[in-house]
């Protein structure tokens, strides 16, 4: 049966989550070059109208039609066609009309591409970006929310993902790795970011956003949504205060990008377990993820893979930890799902299994689908381009001296 408080709660959930989209935006658009931010920009808010395009004409249907062999959904909800007249879905919220978590989810697969691009910022032609984010959403996107959320073959053997670590932080941190070795370094490297109050900005949008991407993920107004809620606020801030104070006590200064970063951390990994345990171990997972992530970040530095974003470094391993850690934290009285700290070892092993998969079948097949991509057309914009930067491509300026 419908109630129309859980119905307002995913909708209003659902324009948080889109909101995430634009703060993403201005979040990797003050990081980047300022003749490269009106490019990056567009990047997002072109995934906005692309995916929602996909998403309406048969993202959702294959992501979460019926399924088939474990892989991927079947044709019975194109255009949306079966969509408005049916009703609650006890998989996809009990209480709330398909219509709804169709809405909801769609915010989600906006989101997911649009966060590779801050791997390869700086280089990458907007034409060629914009064929990759076809192929991708449809080729990886699209068939690994199948198998964690849609009833496919993860899911069935138990793997579980709260609000999408798998789904969305792995899946394009992987991504985004293996951009950053196919497509190669930048040639006019500059790594201070052009305007740290753009960047300032799109966190706490990010941050508001955040809060309907993991409580929204209850698809109720209920104690879960509200525990999912607290999780995502205690871990954000611990990793913030975590990466502020192990940052400042290396570089002996404190830093509001390092802050700002170790937020984003902590909410990447709290995400997949935010509704599995209880807020004393969202504040570990906070801590775990600021740390690692930070560790990430240096390696990637070392080893010269040129993440000019650091989408790999927090993204894709905040969310390969959150689902490790839900493994380990998870417990029964919070949501049905125990972890190691129970005695669970096998749903441990599940997540370790599941992630592993997510993690490899994103990373190979983006690799692919960009090497395909370039012999059709380069993946690189002109060297001259790259040096003055990738407004150029569009003819428009952000700042006019």
């Amino acid at each position: 049966m419908i109630n129309n408080g859980d119905v307002s709660f995913v909708l209003i959930s659902a324009a948080l989550v889109f909101i995430m989209t634009p703060g993403l935006a201005f979040f990797y658009g003050g990081m980047v070059r300022r003749t490269s931010v009106l490019t990056i920009m567009l990047q997002s808010f072109a995934s906005m109208g692309i995916v929602t395009t996909l998403w309406f004409l048969y993202g959702f249907s294959l992501a979460f039609g019926t399924d088939f062999h474990g892989i991927i959904g079947g044709f019975n909800y194109l255009l949306l066609q079966n969509v408005f007249m049916a009703g609650p879905n006890p998989h996809y919220g009990g209480t709330i009309p398909l219509y709804a978590y169709f809405a909801f989810q769609e915010m989600f697969a906006v989101i997911t591409p649009a966060l590779i691009t801050g791997a390869f910022a700086d280089r990458v032609k907007f034409k060629s970006y914009m064929f990759f984010l076809i192929l991708w959403s449809s080729l990886v996107y699209i068939p690994v929310t199948h198998w964690v959320w849609g009833g496919g073959f993860l899911q069935q053997i138990g793997f579980v993902d709260f609000a999408g670590g798998a789904v969305v932080h792995t899946t394009a941190g992987m991504a985004a790795l293996a951009s950053i070795l196919m497509v190669g370094s930048r040639k006019f490297k500059i790594d201070e970011p052009h305007n740290i109050t753009y960047v300032a900005l799109g966190t706490g949008l990010l941050w508001f956003g955040w809060f309907g991407f993991n409580a929204g993920s209850a698809l109720a107004a209920n104690t879960l949504a509200a525990n999912a809620f607290i999780n995502t606020d205690i871990a954000a801030s611990v990793a913030l205060v975590t990466w502020l104070i192990f940052s400042w006590s290396i570089r002996k200064q404190p830093s509001i990008m390092g802050a700002l970063t170790g937020s984003v951390a902590g909410l990447a990994a709290v995400t997949p377990a935010a509704g599995y345990v209880h807020p004393w171990a969202a504040a570990v997972i906070g801590i775990g993820a600021s740390l690692a992530c930070y560790a990430a970040v240096e390696f990637r530095k070392k080893v010269k893979w040129d993440d000019a974003l650091d989408v790999w470094g927090v993204h894709g391993v905040g969310g390969i930890l959150g689902i490790i850690l839900t493994g380990v934290f998870a417990e029964s009285a919070v949501n049905h799902v125990s972890g190691l700290i129970q005695g669970n070892v096998h749903q441990f092993l599940i997540e370790l299994l599941g992630i592993g998969i997510v993690a490899g079948y994103s990373f190979g097949l983006s690799y692919l689908l960009l090497k395909f991509v370039n012999v059709f057309m380069p993946i690189r914009v002109p060297e001259n381009e790259e040096k003055q930067g990738l407004d150029v491509e569009l003819g428009e300026e952000a700042y006019r001296l």
